[in-house]
């Protein structure tokens, strides 16, 4: 289904890419500026590595997984797991390189003589498709994870290995724990819409936003952690600050309770998280231009090729190119709304009573996905 859809809309496989390469850009940025706590490595890598997956936070019980020293070993466990790459090879560059080639060479033969090759013998049929190359490239480059099963496989080790580490600090029993604050969701009734449990990064166009106001809440708890342990507050309130060599890494600094670790990291009430990201709409703005930047330039090369062949104007090879364009830009306008609106309508998911507004816009957002 993904590769047919990438076919049909290059413009949304484009849009994919690049929007996952400005978050995983935009969240680095934010935790390298602002956070200097433990475990901040491992959390950025792990967020910027689950944008193929539904990635889902429970933000009541995030705290004691951030401020806990025992949860340590979970972090840096679950974050070398997820932290394989299946990137360049001979074969991919090689592959790469004679498409590159062979299309040189046809342009070059066909303006060796011009007047013999008035029938066009493929060369705006090659400029269409080849939008293909960087998509490819940049897959390859970004390496995205993509095996649902191999990922819910490092979650569950990982699981494994932190509820030991948190058996030996409590001195051999494990305390009860229902599930983690962060989890990947593989159930459809845990998402907005079904195209969040799609693993290729063609669907990462269904999860961006979800993810993006989820990375943004863990990094405001990041980010109130840092400042409490610069200003030498310890985790437990009336108790002394201990000074180690690396400020807010000393164990009893940051030992606590559940109620305790959540006041230490909540956010002042003008920072926090709102469903829409910070930056969310310049990155959507940014991307589709890119994306829309690609499409036309390949097919408007296609159909400018065509046009100015004899007979000139618009003919059946022509209008075919217009046609593909138009309907791969409509399909990307469709999900991409479809996505807004499902993320909308998120906010209200949780609530005993949606309003009016929210259900419509449920409603909607199916509706254009199914078109």
């Amino acid at each position: 289904m993904s590769v047919l859809l990438t076919v049909g809309s290059p413009v949304l496989a484009g849009y994919s890419l690049i929007v996952t390469l400005l978050n995983s850009c935009w969240i680095h940025q934010r935790f390298r500026q602002s956070v200097n706590y433990p475990n901040a490595r491992s959390a950025v890598s792990i967020l910027s590595s689950l944008q193929q997956v539904p990635l889902r936070v429970c933000f009541a019980d995030l705290p004691s997984l951030i401020i806990l020293p025992e949860n340590d070993s979970w972090w840096r466990c679950f974050a070398e797991f997820v932290d394989y790459t299946h990137t360049w090879s001979i074969a991919s560059a090689t592959s790469i390189a004679w498409v590159i080639i062979a299309y040189v060479l046809t342009v070059a033969n066909s303006l060796s003589d011009v007047y013999a090759n008035v029938q066009s013998p493929g060369e705006a049929t090659g400029s269409m498709w080849l939008w293909l190359i960087p998509i490819v490239v940049g897959w390859l480059q970004l390496s995205p994870k993509c095996d649902f099963v191999r990922l819910q496989a490092a979650y569950e080790r990982a699981e494994r290995l932190g509820r030991a580490a948190i058996a030996v600090a409590h001195g051999g029993q494990t305390p009860a724990i229902a599930q983690r604050a962060l989890t990947i969701a593989s159930a459809e009734e845990d998402v907005m819409s079904p195209d969040e449990l799609h693993t290729p990064p063609l669907f990462n166009y269904s999860r961006s936003l979800r993810w993006a106001s989820t990375a943004e809440t863990t990094f405001l708890m990041f980010k109130r952690a840092t400042e409490r342990s610069r200003d030498g507050i310890p985790v437990r309130p009336g108790t002394v600050w201990v000074q180690t060599q690396n400020p807010g890494s000393g164990d009893l600094n940051r030992l606590g309770s559940r109620q305790e670790t959540a006041a230490y990291c909540a956010p002042p009430h003008d920072e926090r998280g709102n469903h829409w990201a910070p930056g969310v709409f310049t990155r959507m703005a940014v991307a589709s231009c890119a994306a829309l930047g690609l499409q036309w330039g390949t097919v408007g090369a296609a159909f400018i090729v065509a046009y100015f062949t004899p007979t000139t104007k618009i003919g059946c090879r022509s209008m075919s190119y217009l046609i593909y364009g138009g309907l791969s830009t409509l399909i990307w306008v469709l999900l991409l709304t479809s996505s807004i609106l499902a993320h909308y309508s998120a906010t209200y998911s949780r609530k005993t009573s949606e309003p009016l507004s929210a259900r419509i816009a449920m409603g909607l957002s199916h509706w254009l996905r199914w078109t």
